[in-house]
């Protein structure tokens, strides 16, 4: 749907701070050269502590960070084979989450019914992604298609960020390309139009005309010359939970969210740029130029809106009531998506708690009546066979 592009003041709704997530997607963790086969590591999902391990031939696994037997963290075990052994007890776990083997049990003996939460985890563009949510609904969900990431053409700068904030006020510094007033000192862009802005169900676009000039616009191939002004159009495309920005393809970014709880989001970025030479030529200085492009270039304009960023939440966590006014109408959009997801999704979630308790219920009854001798047995299971239908 096409929203008009008018700068024009509204009010926000603080609501947007206190949302959670929409569980299910998937979510970056962590960097995928960070997890070494035999290693184990914690990552956390919107307060949801997740134990991920590389079992010794590089398969990925993520169990709930809590052994069923005390709770103790699992991520302080070990790897062996494809299990992840509690640090305490020793109390074996594999991939499903099952517990397989206690060393000090005869071997005879029956286990426990001991399971701990497994979680769907794929590795894909060197990142690790994790699924928090209904994991029948994994399959059908992928992570962000990026064609750029197999382009030999193409020079791959990762970047890392870390924001002590909620994600939102993360989402809406990407989304708000007026606020390139901050990066100024940088040779950032300067005089941002929104020219055009699109919603559907789960996205935001929005269309920017910026203008650059200096030495780093040439550096970064977005002018021939450093000395004139070079107006181009920035496309920033917001897919619940994730971005990715294009330069008319001169440059492309994608930025993967995660939100880690309600003061805390991390981001794991991939920046894509056309270099004008020859593969052969530039391809065995790669790294060393994605070093320079990300330490000496970019992690400047990072940690300036960190800075930002991180103010936004203490002032708003001094004073919550407190209210603001916004006049991009693409932040506005930004924030009814992010509360529609979570509202749809809790509202799924209740109705689904709803209908466990219904068969529950209806099941109880069923047992109760047959105890009592005040129903046949075939009519209960017909009952229950609908409660759950």
């Amino acid at each position: 749907m096409e929203l008009a592009t008018t700068l024009t003041s509204q009010t926000v709704q603080n609501a947007v701070r206190e949302v959670g997530i929409n569980p299910n997607y998937w979510y970056p963790v962590s960097w995928a050269s960070q997890l070494k086969p035999g290693e184990v590591m914690p990552v956390t999902i919107w307060q949801q502590a997740i134990a991920v391990y590389r079992d010794p031939n590089s398969q990925l696994h993520a169990l709930e960070d809590a052994c069923p037997h005390k709770g103790v963290a699992l991520h302080k075990g070990q790897v062996q084979g494809a299990k992840l052994l509690c640090a305490y007890h020793g109390w074996e776990f594999n991939g499903e989450g099952n517990c397989v083997g206690i060393p000090y049990l005869p071997e005879n003996q029956k286990l426990p019914c001991a399971q701990v939460r497994s979680y769907p985890v794929q590795e894909k563009y060197s990142i690790i992604w994790v699924f928090p949510g209904d994991s029948s609904l994994a399959d059908s969900c992928q992570p962000p298609h990026i064609p750029e990431f197999d382009d030999p053409d193409c020079l791959i700068v990762p970047i890392p960020a870390h924001f002590q904030a909620h994600f939102s006020i993360c989402n809406e510094n990407t989304m708000d390309v007026f606020h390139g007033f901050l990066h100024k000192n940088l040779q950032g862009w300067f005089d941002p139009v929104l020219i055009n802005l699109r919603t559907t169900e789960t996205s935001v676009c929005a269309d920017y005309k910026v203008s650059y000039k200096g030495p780093l616009t040439q550096l970064l191939g977005f002018s021939d010359r450093g000395d004139q002004v070079t107006t181009r159009t920035v496309s920033v495309y917001y897919h619940y939970p994730h971005y990715h920005s294009s330069l008319e393809g001169v440059s492309s970014l994608y930025l993967m969210r995660l939100p880690v709880g309600p003061t805390e989001t991390k981001s794991f970025s991939l920046l894509f740029l056309r270099v004008n030479l020859p593969n052969w030529i530039i391809q065995p200085f790669k790294p060393l130029l994605a070093k320079f492009i990300l330490h000496v270039l970019f992690l400047k304009f990072l940690h300036q809106d960190i800075e930002m960023v991180e103010s936004e939440q203490r002032t708003y966590l001094a004073n919550p009531q407190r209210r603001y006014v916004e006049i991009n109408p693409a932040i506005i959009a930004l924030q009814r998506l992010i509360v529609r997801q979570y509202e749809q999704f809790m509202q799924k979630s209740s109705q689904m708690g709803s209908q466990r308790n219904l068969d529950l219920e209806k099941s109880i009854s069923c047992s109760e009546a047959i105890a009592s001798n005040e129903g046949s047995g075939e009519e209960c299971t017909q009952q229950s066979a609908v409660g759950s239908s």
